[in-house]
């Protein structure tokens, strides 16, 4: 099944993804949460797992062929920067200080495995996602992250789109879209005035075949408005929209809908995210990504950001999703590609957070973040 989990983790399957949680301890923890699995090119649908303030249950997911698819500083004072056309800049990507592989490694610090999965895993920046609907926190809680940044890009992930997962392993999300608005507007006010690169809403384009029409279409002018927010508090933010992967939808398919979306205009995005917490070679999906831009129209200067967190041998033969075995870490987090359109390779999806095989979903697995990391 090509529609459903292409951006984020499966049932079993954290994609890999850092959540900012509100844990009520009176400061964040930022630490992977069950996100979707892989999904490929026409093959069966395979759960999928979702970054939320509880984990969020494993969801199916299309694999290869089918889609499959988180501290309270005081607010900035700040002016936002006037947006910028150009890639973003070849600083440095954000690295969070909190996640279950660091809380692994500073607990482990005899354990053979860990300076290997320290120096390969852990020292690397990954994204930070945003999954559960707490919208009397949510602001505190991305500023917490934005303003620990310094000069370097955070990667953050709103993940609250009502009907999430279409309700599957990863359902929840915002109750209504205006409640969404209302959330989107607040994770808006956290992002501060620096630069910022924001995932907006990972399968929510890609998965949405699974509404009827008139909520598809109600979705997608919903993540249009996402966009707009987003860059009108800091335009300084780059937005991507989500565009699958490479074998889920064809490129004018989900470009088109992408379109529908408000990914083509420069008011509401800087392009489109592919391959999260999926496995496809990062040569293929920059040609999908390009394909999809291409197709898209817009501004010239959209780009598209790749997951590489896991696809260094690719995806798995097959409609394997759960925590497949032979797959290797990917190119290394950068905003210097070499690649023409693909603005930075991230890692959305956290490698060693298991899918639901080995471990439970959204937990880290340190024997598979070793397979992962060793040559």
């Amino acid at each position: 099944m090509v529609a459903a989990a292409s951006v984020v983790a499966a049932v079993g399957a954290v994609a890999g993804m850092v959540s900012a949680l509100d844990e009520g301890e009176g400061k964040d923890r930022a630490r992977p949460k069950v996100t979707k699995s892989p999904t490929f090119a026409p093959l069966p649908a395979v759960p999928t797992p979702s970054a939320s303030a509880s984990p969020a249950k494993p969801s199916p997911s299309k694999s290869s062929a089918a889609p499959r698819p988180k501290p309270t500083p005081k607010p900035s004072t700040q002016r936002p920067k006037k947006r910028s056309t150009a890639a973003p800049a070849a600083g440095a990507l954000y690295r969070h200080g909190d996640s279950q592989v660091i809380d692994w490694v500073r607990a482990h610090r005899g354990d053979p495995r860990r300076p290997l999965i320290e120096s390969r895993i852990a020292a690397r920046p990954a994204a930070v996602w945003f999954a559960d609907y707490a919208p009397e926190t949510i602001t505190s809680r991305v500023r917490a992250v934005t303003s620990s940044a310094g000069d370097r890009v955070p990667v953050v992930v709103p993940y609250a789109i009502p009907d999430r997962d279409c309700g599957g392993a990863s359902e929840g999300g915002a109750p209504d879209l205006a409640a969404y608005d209302a959330w989107i507007g607040k994770f808006a006010a956290g992002l501060g005035a620096g630069e910022v690169i924001v995932i907006l809403e990972p399968d929510s384009i890609a998965q949405s075949a699974c509404l009827p029409a008139k909520q598809r279409t109600a979705r997608y002018a919903a993540l249009a408005r996402a966009g707009r927010a987003l860059k009108a508090a800091n335009p300084a933010a780059r937005v991507y929209y989500d565009a699958g992967h490479s074998g889920w939808n064809a490129a004018a398919k989900q470009a088109g809908r992408l379109r529908a979306a408000g990914a083509a205009s420069a008011a509401s995005s800087d392009g489109v995210f592919t391959n999260v917490s999926n496995f496809h070679r990062t040569a293929d999906e920059a040609a999908y990504a390009r394909e999809v831009l291409a197709a898209l129209g817009g501004p010239a200067g959209l780009g598209a950001v790749i997951d590489t967190s896991r696809n260094g041998n690719g995806a798995p033969a097959g409609d394997e999703w759960c925590d497949p075995a032979g797959r290797k870490l990917g190119q290394s987090p950068t905003l210097r590609t070499g690649e023409s359109r693909v603005d930075a390779y991230l890692w959305i999806k956290l490698p060693g957070e298991s899918d639901g095989c080995r471990g439970e979903p959204g937990t880290f697995s340190p024997g598979y973040a070793y397979d992962l990391a060793r040559d």
